[in-house]
């Protein structure tokens, strides 16, 4: 497991006086499950999201898969975010007026696949995550568990390289939670993706390859 999947150095940001980032460096390889974890306020989420390309650094460098993340115009930023890179929510972001079918085909249908491509890849993705037969439900009518599942399965519809996820059990019951952790190391068992996960959840940072403490901007241990 020593192929570079994510490559950090130098990373900072600020809002405004605050800088919540301050000068971060970090390796992760290629099918690794890793977690993130510390206090409220110690710059989990905005490194995550600056890793997952939704928000940018004041300065430093973000390689993904050997790319120059920073180098990337918006258009093309966008195409690699749709084909590279997947995301799971906390309150998992489905569209209510969707069903759980057509929430899983947008990832795909935006990045230029067919209607009926995108329909087949997106069955098959409920199927392989236990969730064939709620295909026509809207996310109303399905258990928070259901629902977070629904979430997995739209990060995977393109198959990504990594998958970030932010606090993706925080809103489950004990037993959602343990499903939707078992989950994520049977993906990375079965499509090699990398996981990179902030969470508050103990239990789910003990399972994982890899634990980074964050304090106060920095990181305090690998």
């Amino acid at each position: 497991m020593n192929e570079k999947m994510i490559e950090i150095q130098g990373i900072t940001k600020s809002f405004g006086e605050l800088q919540v980032l301050k000068g971060i460096d970090l390796t992760i390889y290629k099918g690794e499950v890793v977690s993130i974890v510390g206090p409220s306020g110690a710059g989990k989420t905005t490194l995550l999201q600056i890793m997952g390309t939704l928000d940018k650094a004041d300065g430093g460098s973000v390689l993904i898969d050997g790319k120059e993340i920073g180098c990337m115009k918006e258009k093309e930023l966008s195409a690699f975010r749709n084909r590279r890179i997947g995301f799971v929510f906390q309150f998992h972001q489905l569209l209510p007026e969707f069903t759980a079918l057509e929430n899983v085909m947008m990832p795909a249908l935006i990045g230029g696949t067919s209607q009926r491509e995108a329909m087949k890849k997106a069955q098959e993705t409920l199927a392989f995550l236990g969730l064939a037969e709620r295909a026509s439900h809207k996310p109303s009518e399905l258990s928070g568990g259901e629902k977070q599942r629904v979430a997995v399965a739209r990060a995977l519809i393109n198959n990504p390289a990594v998958i970030f996820a932010d606090e993706p059990s925080g809103s489950l019951d004990s037993r959602n939670k343990e499903e939707l952790h078992q989950l994520f190391f049977d993906l990375r068992e079965k499509l090699g993706q990398t996981f990179v996960i902030v969470t508050h959840d103990e239990g789910l940072a003990q399972l994982t390859d890899r634990t980074i403490h964050m304090r106060d901007g920095r990181i305090e241990a690998l």
